[in-house]
C-alpha cells in the first residue's frame, strides 16, 4: 500500500494543533492533528451543497453566491457548473495555507476552477463578509469547521447562533438562501433557523453520493421574498 506523506503544514487561528496537508499517490487529505476533516476522495455532500442552493437561482440574473470555506473546492466547482457566466462567486477562505494548498500540491484536483473570470476568493473569515452585507447576496454556502457541532475553531461558532443566523438573513436579498452543511442532524440548530425567520428544510445527503458513505444534512433556509 502506498504510504501517507506529508506535505504541509498550517496554523489555525484560535484553535490548537496543526492542520495537515497529507498525500497518498493521486489522493489528498486535510486533517486536524490525526482527524480527518476533508478528503479528495469523498465529495457528493459538498456537491450537493451547491446543488441544491444554485438550483433555486435559475431564474435569478447577474447572481451573487458567497461560499464559506475553500476546503476541497468541490462546493466551489458544482457552483460553477450551474451558475451563469454573469454569475460572481466569492469564497471566504479563513487559511491562506489553504488557498495555497490548492494553487500548489492539489493543482490536479482543483484544475482551472481558481482561474474562472466569475470566482473572487478572499483569504478572510466568511462571518465578517456576511456582518458586512445588507441585502448583497442571493446565496450563502457554508461549510465551515464541521457545521454547528465545531470541531478545530471556536470563533467559528458565532456563525451559527442566533445572532449570527440573523446577521445571514441581512445579508441575503430577499428570496436568497443560506445552505449550511453538517455532519450530522441538530434539531436545536433547524429551530434556531426558524426562529431567525427562516423557512427551512433539512435534507440528508450522502458523503459520497451515489455511491454511498456517511449520511450528512444540509440544511437550505430561504429569506423570505416578502
Amino acid at each position: 500500500m502506498i504510504p501517507w506523506v506529508l506535505i504541509d503544514t498550517a496554523t489555525i487561528p484560535g484553535a490548537p494543533g496543526k492542520l495537515r496537508l497529507m498525500q497518498r499517490g493521486a489522493e489528498f487529505s486535510i486533517r486536524l492533528d490525526d482527524n480527518e476533516l476533508m478528503s479528495s476522495r469523498l465529495s457528493g455532500s459538498e456537491q450537493a451543497l451547491a446543488t441544491l442552493t444554485c438550483e433555486r437561482l435559475a431564474n435569478v440574473s447577474r447572481a451573487r453566491v458567497l461560499i464559506g470555506g475553500l476546503g476541497m473546492g468541490f462546493t466551489l466547482r458544482a457552483a460553477q457548473s450551474i451558475l451563469g457566466a454573469d454569475a460572481e462567486i466569492i469564497v471566504a477562505e479563513l487559511l491562506p495555507a489553504v488557498v495555497a494548498w490548492a494553487r500548489g500540491p492539489m493543482t490536479q484536483v482543483y484544475g482551472a476552477s481558481l482561474n474562472d473570470a466569475r470566482v473572487d476568493i478572499r483569504e478572510t473569515d466568511v462571518g465578517a463578509l456576511i456582518r458586512q452585507g445588507v441585502a448583497q447576496y442571493d446565496a450563502i454556502l457554508l461549510d465551515v469547521d464541521n457545521g454547528p457541532d465545531g470541531l478545530t475553531r471556536q470563533g467559528n461558532d458565532a456563525l451559527y447562533t442566533s445572532s449570527g443566523l440573523r446577521a445571514a438573513h441581512k445579508a441575503l436579498r430577499p428570496g436568497g438562501v443560506l445552505a449550511v452543511w453538517s455532519s450530522g442532524p441538530d434539531a436545536t440548530f433547524t429551530k434556531r433557523l426558524r426562529n431567525a425567520a427562516f423557512l427551512v428544510t433539512e435534507n440528508s445527503v450522502r458523503a459520497n453520493g451515489k455511491r454511498g458513505g456517511a449520511r450528512h444534512v444540509i440544511w437550505i433556509a430561504t429569506r423570505p421574498a416578502r
